[in-house]
């Protein structure tokens, strides 16, 4: 007869050992765009439109490599990454056509990305998105991660502001509104490095839905760090018009950027940060 401690230990043992693997087939079908950024700026998957682009004076064009954005073999979470070595002007863009899927009845996503900097040693001075969810008019609907640009340790912030009107009506520049009365999570200590990868992953949630909460949360690491709730999250957009842009005004590396059809729950957001491989153990 076994001691009871042996037992116990080897029943748990043997539990762990037949525990099923994560499902990941309700994540893979919500999944909409991925980028690895490993040999193209080209996304690896995408419900619509793959290429990268840039804007120019007379519209959107194909974006190159250049000095300002490269690729960094090697260098990724997974792979190779996308890097941005200094502060520029070219921004590289993807078009919705589904793969953010922006609509007017009600809208709901998730954007998960990689990143790896140290905001006070290497962003220059001046307000840093990362990421970006942009329309027609910036008064019409602004999504945006966001490094402060005076404070230091820099504030990391994710902001969902809607019309104008709604989160601005007394027009006055968005330092001069009190922290707690902007549309945004606030995190004064955000865990970034030069050294480890940041997992950043913020949710959409009914957004211009009229029947229902409208919402958004940030995720760093896997840890949730707080919601915009209690805003009347209305957008103006053109139907057509949302794009996912990258690198305004950032200095670092970003990797296997993400786009899903739905808000995920917080287990989800932990398997997305598990996924051994990263978004590519998703689509063929």
């Amino acid at each position: 007869m076994k001691p009871p401690l042996l037992a116990t230990l080897l029943a748990t043992a043997l539990a762990a050992s037949a525990a099923p693997a994560p499902d990941n087939a309700t994540l893979a079908g919500a999944l909409t765009f991925h980028a690895s950024f490993d040999t193209s700026l080209e996304a690896d998957f995408s419900r619509s439109d793959k290429t990268c682009y840039i804007r120019t004076k007379t519209g959107l064009a194909p974006l190159a490599l250049n000095d300002d954005v490269k690729l960094a073999p090697g260098a990724g979470r997974f792979g190779g990454a996308l890097h941005f070595p200094k502060k520029g002007s070219i921004r590289p863009l993807f078009k919705d056509g589904g793969a953010l899927g922006y609509n007017d009845p009600s809208w709901s996503a998730t954007v998960s990305v990689w990143l790896r900097l140290d905001p006070d040693k290497d962003l220059e001075p001046g307000y840093c998105d990362p990421v970006q969810i942009v329309g027609d008019d910036g008064k019409k609907g602004f999504i945006f991660l966001e490094w402060s640009k005076n404070e230091t340790p820099r504030f990391f912030r994710f902001a969902i502001r809607p019309l104008f009107e709604i989160w601005n009506p007394t027009n006055v520049q968005w330092d001069d509104i009190a922290f707690e009365k902007r549309p945004m999570v606030q995190i004064a200590r955000a865990p970034f490095s030069r050294d480890t990868w940041t997992h950043a992953v913020f949710t959409l949630e009914n957004l211009n839905d009229k029947s229902k909460k409208p919402s958004g949360r940030l995720w760093l690491n896997g840890q949730l760090q707080g919601a915009i709730e209690n805003w009347d999250l209305r957008f103006g957009w053109k139907a057509d018009a949302a794009q996912l842009v990258l690198g305004s005004a950032y200095v670092g590396y970003q990797d296997d950027l993400a786009v899903f059809n739905r808000a995920l729950t917080d287990a989800e957001v932990k398997q997305l940060m598990a996924l051994k491989n990263g978004v590519r153990d998703l689509h063929p």
